[in-house]
């Protein structure tokens, strides 16, 4: 086995360094041993993200009160692998308190469908 090599946590398959997932289980490869480098928070959410939830335009999949519920929303989708972007609503504005007000959670347009059912709002008009 190559030193840099990364494998297969579900079937022990080998994979080159600049893979992200298995081919076969589609699991997020580790490092031999179990044990990950240390790596950046950043690093870390890219490697939770589903590459098949990552594709197409963004759309809007649920509407938040204030940045707070919004980041916990955030956290729900990209557990089960779908990236998030917030966005302010428009038509509100709070200078003096930036984390208050109405959120918008946008995902790609491949993760809508998944993103609406992680957040069982599917049938649910958006607000």
């Amino acid at each position: 086995m190559a030193d840099d090599a990364l494998i297969c946590p579900s079937c022990g398959r080998e994979h080159p360094p600049s893979e992200r997932f298995c081919e076969r289980c589609a699991m997020p490869l580790v490092h031999p041993g179990g044990v990950e480098p240390v790596t950046s928070e950043r690093q870390q959410r890219a490697r939770k993200i589903k590459p098949q939830y990552a594709q197409g335009s963004l759309v809007k999949v649920a509407r938040a009160a204030n940045q707070p519920e919004a980041e916990f929303i955030e956290g729900l989708l990209l557990e089960e692998g779908i990236p998030s972007l917030l966005r302010r609503s428009s038509g509100f504005d709070v200078a003096e308190s930036l984390a208050a007000g109405p959120r918008d959670v946008l995902v790609p347009e491949s993760g809508a469908e998944a993103a609406r059912e992680a957040l069982a709002w599917e049938g649910r008009p958006e607000s």
